[in-house]
């Protein structure tokens, strides 16, 4: 389960990330620009659910315990170069 809880709603807004699955959970922090939402999303999706769905982009990907505990959006495809164009499919 992913759990996502916005701490500011400034640019960048910040949030709060709890991933539990079974044998753990873990929690990271991730900061996300205004216009970077507005790019991965168009508006039209929440804030919440965009960091939401680049969450199950990364669980795809690596465990949770790898992913690291803060982080801004846009290093998502430092590792992931598939990132931009897979994206919107976890919308």
């Amino acid at each position: 389960m992913i759990e996502v809880k916005r701490l500011d709603e400034g640019d960048p807004m910040i949030f709060q990330v709890t991933v539990r699955e079974e044998g753990g959970t873990s929690r990271h922090q991730v900061t996300m620009a205004q216009a970077t939402y507005r790019k991965l999303t168009g508006g039209k999706v929440g804030p919440d659910r965009c960091i939401q769905a680049a969450f199950e982009y990364l669980l795809q990907r690596e465990s949770k315990e790898s992913i690291l505990a803060n982080f801004d959006v846009t290093m998502i495809p430092a590792y992931f170069p598939t990132f931009g164009s897979e994206f919107k499919n976890y919308l």
